[in-house]
Formats: structure tokens, C-alpha cells, sequence
């Protein structure tokens, strides 16, 4: 299996092997999750890579950036008491969540949370093979460290105008694109100071959320304009989820749909269930894990 590294712009820039017999890096490659807007299925998106990685072998640390909302460290955390109520070993990352500051003083703040967060990315890229970071949905000094660090950004956002402004302002009548906004401005930020730390790169992929299963023009509108914007802020659109309601439900259970199948889950599986895999395959194939020869993704 190989994971697909892109450059900014999305072209190649070579591959990793991605096996569970061997890391695929010296050091972690870093997932964030991120978005300005809350309710985009950041952390959903987050657990389900988490679950992803770690069953194809990898290990995988985890960093909640959103702790105060801590809608991430709840999952894992209902992830550990399902493995215990049900006498069960579901892998269970290696998660910290990163709290905002108490300090009053902004710039002592800024330095405590940087200091903070440098401790624990720093522990994780030395022991994991891939870090993951959920986001908040707002600006603030620990999202924008956790940008600017980013091997690969997830940018989800739901099927709609008011998300999509977040990207970019769009004409009300011609709907054509008058410019980037604020959070596109904040990544070409991100990009700039990785650009300056490292000179590494962030491969950037927008997928669209919460689809609806059924074909209207919005729906069509807001494709047409993705597909252009990437080119213009450089990004790569990526399928997301459905709006079903099992994403909602696993949640409590700290599961993932890539649980189901394991024994002791209890959950029977339903044809939505087996669409809302697939749509799960999909994300993970367009970030770039490809099966090699002989190999399967594992959902």
C-alpha cells in the first residue's frame, strides 16, 4: 500500500511506502483537520482516519487542538469504555488534547501554548507514524500552529454557500468567484511559514460533507465552483460523507464504520452502512492510499 504525496499545486512528489511493517517516514506524517467553521464533520473525520491508520498497522497519535469543545477526546475517550464495557481491544490512539492558555498576558499565553504544543507534536512525530490534529472551528493561535505543521490539510466543509464562504466570496448572480476568504488566507499563511520552517509543503484537499443523496442544482452549483477554486487557491476537492445518521450514533460507542465488521460490536450491518464505507474508501483513496498488489484497503 503506498501513501501518495502531493505538492502544494497536487502534483506528485513522490511515494512512501505505507505498510504496517514499515513506517513511512523517519518521522510522523501529519494529518490536520481543520476548518473555521464548526459542525463540518472535522472530528468524524478525524476518528475515521485515526481507525483507518491504525488498522492498515501504523501507530497513530492523535492531538485534540479543539480541547475546550473536546469533541475528539470524548470519542476516544468512548472508545476506551466501549473496549471495556465489551471486554474488547479496538486499537485506541495515542491522544492529547492541547488546551488554549489561562495566562493572562497574550504574549506569555501565545508562549505557553506554543511551548505546550511543540512538547507533545514533538514526543508524537519521534513515536508514531502518522499525528493527527482536530482543529477548532475558529482562529486562534494553537489552529494556526497546528496549520503550519501540516504534511496533508482536510479542509471539510458542508454541501453549502455558507461553508463554502469560508473559501471564497461568490458572486450572488453570476456566481462566479470574486476572490479568496478569510480561511483560504489563513492556509496560504500556513503554507508561507512551513514554507520557512522546513521548507516542506502542505498538500491541501477540500471534501465536501454531508452530500445529499439526491441530485439538485445547488448541489451541482457548489461542484462547479469547487472544481474551479481548486485550481485558484490550490487545493484538491475530495468526496466526503452522506448525511446519515450512523456517522451521529457510532460516535457514543467511540466506533468508527470500520469497527463494524469486528467481532463482539453488535451492530448488524444495513446497506447504508455499506455505502457509508465506501464513501469512507473513496476519502482515503483520494489522500492517497492505494492498495498495492495483493492488498486491500481495510473496510
Amino acid at each position: 500500500m503506498t501513501v501518495q504525496e502531493t505538492s502544494a499545486g497536487g502534483e506528485s512528489a513522490g511515494q512512501q511506502t505505507a505498510t504496517g511493517k514499515k513506517p513511512p517516514s523517519n518521522r510522523a506524517h501529519v494529518i490536520v483537520i481543520g476548518n473555521e467553521k464548526g459542525g463540518s464533520g472535522k472530528s468524524t473525520t478525524a476518528m475515521h482516519l485515526i481507525v483507518s491508520l491504525m488498522k492498515m498497522g501504523f501507530k497513530v497519535g492523535s492531538l485534540d487542538i479543539d480541547a475546550r469543545q473536546g469533541t475528539l477526546t470524548r470519542y476516544v475517550e468512548n472508545r476506551t469504555a466501549f473496549n471495556d464495557r465489551k471486554g474488547l481491544h479496538l486499537p485506541v490512539p495515542d491522544h492529547r488534547p492541547i488546551y488554549r492558555s489561562e495566562l493572562p498576558d497574550a504574549n506569555e499565553a501565545k508562549i505557553d501554548e506554543r511551548d505546550r504544543f511543540t512538547a507533545a507534536l514533538g514526543e508524537m512525530v519521534v513515536s508514531c507514524n502518522f499525528v493527527v490534529m482536530d482543529c477548532p472551528g475558529s482562529d486562534n493561535y494553537l489552529s494556526r500552529l497546528a496549520h503550519a505543521c501540516a504534511d496533508t490539510l482536510i479542509t471539510p466543509i458542508n454541501d453549502s454557500f455558507i461553508d463554502l464562504d469560508m473559501l471564497a466570496r461568490i458572486d450572488p448572480d453570476t456566481l462566479e468567484i470574486k476572490g479568496p476568504s478569510i480561511y483560504a488566507e489563513m492556509v496560504w499563511d500556513a503554507r508561507k511559514r512551513r514554507a520557512g520552517i522546513d521548507g516542506g509543503t502542505i498538500d491541501w484537499i477540500v471534501m465536501r460533507n454531508r452530500l445529499s443523496h439526491l441530485d439538485a442544482r445547488n448541489k451541482r452549483d457548489i461542484a462547479e465552483i469547487v472544481e474551479k477554486l481548486a485550481g485558484r487557491i490550490r487545493f484538491r476537492p475530495a468526496p466526503g460523507f452522506g448525511e446519515r445518521v450512523i456517522y451521529r450514533e457510532l460516535f457514543l460507542k467511540g466506533l468508527t464504520l470500520l469497527d463494524l465488521r469486528e467481532k463482539g460490536i453488535g451492530i448488524p450491518m444495513s446497506m447504508s452502512h455499506m455505502a457509508a464505507r465506501q464513501e469512507v474508501r473513496s476519502l482515503l483513496e483520494v489522500i492517497g492510499f492505494t492498495p498495492a498488489d495483493g492488498e486491500e484497503l481495510p473496510i
